[in-house]
């Protein structure tokens, strides 16, 4: 028998080292990887389907969990109310002045026929997506509810977002709200109801409480509304307002926020501060008006004070209505004006005032300049 040397050894080593070398050198190089397909869209997440616009919420099928539903953590944290400044963008369904099938945002619609034959919307919208800081879902009529029961939706937001809710001129934006809505009547392509709007949080529960008789209760929907001061914020052009509870009705069309009402508006000359006791936004007739002991302070030093105010930034003016008992009255120095009837018209953008007529074509009340007051009746200015 040969026994290999060692130097033998070491040439065999090198041999098939220098083989394993070359066989690398001279194999193909691996064909370069096929591009990935493109990763399908992500679906919508669960409960932000929107309703087709003009056409109900679907109602849930009895018995089972609601439609269009957005599971929520108990216990949100009150810190997240939206802020003042967290107005943003127009949404998709506010550019669309209706609800848009297909956002993420959910939303649900008031349609109002006034008496002038013209049809207004009241949009509400979940600006946020997340399952943990809030809920959107819908309760319907059950097989044993009588008919004409409504649909109810609720909406709850903790981001900076929250709620929002279009009427008229303003954008309102609020953590809860509460949309009931009647049912569509033949031949009606939408319908109109009522709104609850505050802070507070709403959730899901896992069952409806044992004994519960309420429409909500029974869908397993629990809502803990908690109004305070400066919640409700409502925007208009430059003008933000701020209350704590907004409650709107069919049966008048009026939309109502508490107060106390705080409001300011931005102006880099004279800038613009006030309150009042609640604010009514008319849908029909298109007005916003500051309601019960309203004070206007401009940084100028303009004071004005009436029982009602009729607010428009549209047209960057506002009209101080007075009567016997509460006149309206504006000072700045020794300039005094104070009508009992016909309005103070206050622009907005200069913080001057002049006196109009009402529609009867009166205007009284006194005007004091210089230090000596007159008991004429004031000239009507146009």
């Amino acid at each position: 028998m040969i026994r290999p040397t060692r130097s033998l050894l070491l040439a065999l080593l090198l041999l098939g080292a220098a083989g394993l070398f070359r066989g690398a050198a001279q194999a193909p190089a691996p064909a370069p990887a096929a591009p990935l397909p493109p990763a399908p869209a992500a679906p919508p997440a669960q409960g932000t389907e929107t309703p087709t616009p003009g056409v109900p919420a679907p109602a849930p099928t009895p018995g089972t969990e609601p439609a269009n539903t957005v599971p929520s953590s108990a216990g949100v944290p009150s810190a997240g109310l939206p802020s003042a400044e967290a107005a943003g963008e127009p949404t998709l369904h506010e550019q669309a002045g209706n609800c848009v099938e297909g956002s993420e945002q959910a939303c649900m619609a008031l349609t109002r026929s006034g008496k002038d034959g013209k049809e207004r919307r009241i949009l509400v919208i979940r600006t946020g997506t997340q399952d943990d800081t809030g809920v959107y879902t819908i309760c319907g009529p059950r097989d044993d509810d009588p008919e004409g029961t409504p649909n109810i939706g609720v909406f709850s937001e903790q981001g900076a977002g929250g709620i929002r809710i279009t009427i008229d001129k303003n954008v309102i934006r609020v953590p809860l709200a509460q949309v009931t809505q009647r049912p569509a009547k033949d031949g009606e392509e939408g319908s109109d109801g009522q709104i609850e709007a505050s802070a507070g949080t709403a959730r899901l529960l896992d069952a409806a409480p044992e004994g519960a008789k309420d429409q909500l209760s029974l869908c397993g929907v629990e809502v803990a509304p908690t109004p305070a001061p400066d919640t409700v914020f409502v925007t208009q052009g430059k003008t933000q307002l701020k209350g704590q509870k907004l409650t709107y009705d069919e049966t008048d069309g009026v939309a109502r926020i508490d107060g106390p009402i705080t409001f300011k508006r931005d102006n880099e000359k004279d800038p613009l501060s006030g309150s009042s006791e609640r604010i009514d936004v008319n849908v029909d007739e298109e007005t916003t008006t500051l309601i019960g002991n309203v004070v206007l302070t401009s940084k100028g030093g303009r004071v004005s004070k009436a029982p009602r105010v009729q607010y428009d930034d549209a047209t960057n003016t506002a009209r101080l209505y007075g009567t016997l008992e509460q006149p309206a009255t504006s000072v700045k120095g020794n300039d005094n004006l104070t009508l009992t009837q016909g309005y103070l018209l206050y622009d907005l953008d200069t913080n001057n005032v002049v006196a109009r007529a009402d529609e009867g074509g009166n205007v009284t009340g006194e005007f004091e300049d210089t230090g000596e007051a007159t008991t004429d009746p004031v000239e009507e200015k146009k």
